[in-house]
């Protein structure tokens, strides 16, 4: 069986410079693909400086042999952040040369096709949305806070400002692609010059114009998802949720920080509004409480994030146990989206694999060599060993992107 020789990290910075690629490299040639998102500097360090002790000359294929013993490590410490993003980068890397030495795609090991077409939804971001900005004229000059997103300005593919001035002729484009939903921002504005302290009538009123716009014009042809990116304080989370009635949305997901639970359960309870939450957790524990709480009705998973396919097939099964769906999370890289599309295929839980098709047509092409296949609004599961793509060997070249490698 094959074992570990080197891994290497990439930071490509003139795409996407808060993303971080990782390969990992085994004595029979085959070599396996992860990346996460976020502070990638030190997810390199954790990586080469940390847990490539653990990897260096050890079999392959002991997925959770490695993933439990990394994660009690870094849990030793407390709550765990870029480790845990590091460990999700790994793990993921290590399911696809799992799925090429068995020579079978990962959903085939997860327990087959369940679902062989995943239903979709348009995060409705740019192409800089969360990446470098290809010209200073495209939005801010910095490459985005995390949960920060910009409006981006006029031209092809730029979801986010159609979303708000032309959200009309936006959503009948995504219906006119078999797309089921968009996921928007309208009130993020208002949130950043209050704070998210105080939801004015007007601003409520203004933010609500684009959404009935869509409603006016494409019906119920389309779910409205509502991204709050946890600006908002519970009074004015209320407000918004009760203006939102008229719409259906969906859901509303992140309107409240997801640093009390409690008041996260309150507000779905006084809001009488579904609620998606969220891809700010990290590993079981933590939606174990969220759906204890009664605080969610769609539990949002970053494959990425919260600890790679391993723990994330885990909280698939965990939050049915609630009778309550999954949400696969993406909108970063093109890993992320193989990742989560490939628990979705084999799991009944996951109800969406959310895409940025800005993303997908943009830059997608620059990071990887095999494109998802999307047809009528739904990702079909890749038939290739692993991961069913990888990524490009010219981004690992030394000197060049940050490489780094250890062996």
């Amino acid at each position: 069986m094959p074992r570990i020789t080197a891994i290497e990290t990439s930071i490509p910075d003139s795409i996407m410079p808060n993303l971080i690629l990782v390969r990992i490299h085994t004595d029979e040639g085959l070599i396996g693909c992860g990346e996460t998102y976020y502070t990638p500097h030190a997810i390199e360090s954790l990586i080469h400086d940390w847990m490539a002790e653990r990897l260096l000359g050890a079999e392959a294929t002991d997925i959770e042999a490695h993933w439990r013993f990394l994660y009690e490590r870094c849990t030793a410490f407390g709550t765990p952040g870029a480790e845990m993003r590091a460990l999700s980068a790994i793990d993921v890397a290590l399911w696809d040369i799992l799925g090429q030495a068995c020579g079978q795609p990962v959903w085939k090991l997860l327990g087959g096709a369940v679902q062989p077409q995943v239903r979709i939804y348009n995060t409705c971001g740019g192409p800089g949305y969360g990446a470098r900005k290809q010209s200073e004229t495209a939005a801010p000059k910095h490459p985005g806070w995390p949960g920060y997103g910009d409006e981006g300005v006029s031209g092809p593919l730029q979801d986010n400002w159609s979303s708000i001035h032309a959200a009309g002729d936006l959503a009948e484009e995504l219906v006119a692609e078999g797309i089921a939903g968009m996921k928007v921002w309208p009130f993020d504005r208002y949130a950043h010059r209050s704070g998210g302290l105080y939801m004015s009538a007007d601003d409520v009123e203004a933010g609500m114009r684009p959404l009935r716009e869509i409603r006016e014009r494409v019906g119920n042809q389309i779910e409205i998802m509502i991204e709050g990116h946890a600006f908002f304080t519970l009074p004015a989370a209320l407000r918004l949720a009760e203006a939102l009635k008229e719409v259906r949305p969906l859901w509303l997901e992140d309107v409240l920080r997801v640093d009390n639970i409690e008041t996260l359960a309150d507000f779905r309870k006084q809001s009488g509004m579904p609620i998606a939450a969220t891809e700010m957790l990290l590993g079981r524990p933590a939606y174990l409480s969220l759906l204890q709480a009664g605080a969610a009705d769609y539990v949002m998973v970053d494959p990425t994030w919260t600890g790679g396919i391993s723990e994330t097939r885990r909280i698939i099964e965990l939050a049915q146990a609630f009778n309550v769906p999954a949400t696969m999370h993406d909108c970063t890289g093109p890993i992320t989206l193989y990742a989560g599309l490939h628990c979705a295929v084999a799991s009944h839980n996951v109800v969406f694999q959310e895409t940025v098709r800005a993303h997908i047509r943009t830059f997608y092409e620059r990071l990887i060599d095999r494109q998802p296949s999307i047809e009528n609004g739904r990702l079909n599961a890749p038939t290739d060993p692993g991961l069913g793509t990888a990524f490009l060997p010219s981004l690992f070249q030394p000197g060049q992107n940050r490489s780094r490698r250890s062996e």
